[in-house]
């Protein structure tokens, strides 16, 4: 570990809210150029342009039903009507349906020129040569029109869009093949700290497994980026800025956990100072004040997290993940606000902006947040059970069981 220089001044910063911090941070990178990918790599990628449909869907008339194409002007319930041609799903004959006539076809299958309804065949009598009525339809029941869902030339999705799987569907549907989307954003994530161990290693006294790193990569890669490396260095200023250079080279951005508070080894914290453009910040939050970012000499720029599990897990969420959203080219980069009713009343410190890890259930139509594990950031063991973040304004210390509040959305979905 590299000695704290004796009786040094600690560097000043800004004191920023949350929302000024958020600002910042969104500041730092655009949306990335687009890339034309296959539709299988697809998903969770953003469009980059908007998308018209190839063609008409469905691209002709088809059935909805199991049955018979028939003309309703035919149909009258004991009457009898020759099959004469069979229509299974696929077929590419251009079939046309004499009147007096029905043509036995499945669900998807083209329906004959001259058919104008298709008879469900739990209405007849099932027959293969003939078949018997045994009741009635109107014109156009059970058909599905050419482009009655989408028309050739039609957008029909828009730059700004999520690849989520209906999107994917609809692409496949509408005879696309590959997408231009904005590239993901490559992540690296940096954990420093002498007391790390690797999971799974065996534990001295003093020492603590890594597990920042494993969670900022996974909530990275949810996000939508590319995690392109997982590294842990000791509490050495010059092997940090050396770390830092090696994955900025990799990265579009980088992320830091632990030494970026006011400590005497908070090596991060110096590691910037002694090279690029860094910014350090206390915000008025809980957790989380201690912050840092800026830009690496080779430009790429860099968020310093704080070291403590919570901390690190809750600014990522309110950062870090925003600005994965906008540089992956998504039109809303935060996380679903809904307000929520407490289970249990909350206490806050004034000046700071609490966001308490809380679980969400409904018994009625109001969503309840039940606020889960203590108030401390080094309590990890109710991470897990949270999936929403009670918001707490700075102004608030007191908030009464059934009170209602914001809460941050944690539940996977397309921002």
């Amino acid at each position: 570990m590299v000695d704290a220089p004796a009786g040094a001044a600690l560097p000043a910063r800004s004191v920023r809210s949350l929302d000024e911090h958020a600002a910042a941070v969104l500041a730092l990178a655009g949306p990335l150029p687009a890339v034309t990918l296959p539709l299988a790599a697809a998903r969770g990628s953003v469009l980059a342009a908007d998308v018209a449909g190839a063609v008409d869907l469905p691209p002709w008339d088809s059935s909805a039903m199991d049955g018979y194409a028939v003309r309703a002007a035919d149909l009258r319930p004991g009457a009898v009507l020759d099959v004469v041609d069979d229509v299974p799903a696929g077929d590419t004959r251009s079939v046309r349906l004499p009147p007096g006539a029905a043509a036995r076809l499945m669900t998807g299958a083209p329906v004959p020129d001259g058919a104008d309804a298709v008879l469900p065949v739990e209405l007849t009598d099932g027959g293969t040569a003939r078949v018997r009525v045994e009741d009635v339809v109107a014109a156009g029941a059970h058909v599905r029109r050419r482009g009655e869902d989408v028309r050739a030339g039609q957008v029909v999705l828009r730059a700004g869009d999520v690849l989520g799987a209906g999107a994917i569907g609809l692409l496949a549907a509408t005879g696309h093949a590959r997408v231009e989307v904005h590239r993901r954003p490559r992540v690296a994530v940096l954990s420093t700290g002498s007391e790390l161990v690797a999971p799974g290693e065996p534990l001295q006294h003093g020492q603590i497994h890594e597990s920042n790193g494993p969670q900022l990569a996974a909530a990275a890669a949810a996000a939508g980026a590319e995690v392109v490396a997982v590294a842990v260095v000791h509490d050495d200023v010059a092997v940090v800025r050396e770390a830092l250079a090696g994955l900025a080279a990799r990265a579009d951005v980088v992320v830091t956990t632990g030494g970026v508070s006011v400590g005497a080894y908070d090596v991060v914290r110096d590691a910037l100072l002694a090279g690029g453009d860094a910014q350090l910040v206390h915000v008025r939050m809980q957790p989380g004040k201690p912050q840092a970012v800026g830009i690496l000499p080779d430009g790429t720029p860099v968020l310093a997290l704080p070291g403590n599990p919570v901390s690190s897990f809750v600014s990522f969420e309110v950062f870090v993940r925003p600005l994965l959203r906008r540089m992956l080219g998504a039109r809303q980069v935060h996380r679903r606000t809904l307000t929520a009713s407490l289970a249990t009343e909350v206490r806050s410190p004034a000046g700071r902006r609490q966001l308490l890890r809380a679980s969400l259930g409904w018994t009625t139509g109001t969503p309840v947040a039940t606020p889960v594990g203590g108030p401390g950031s080094h309590l990890l063991g109710a991470l897990a059970r949270a999936d929403a973040l009670v918001d707490v304004p700075e102004d608030v210390t007191h908030l009464a069981a059934g009170a209602p509040v914001a809460v941050i959305d944690l539940r996977e979905h397309d921002a």
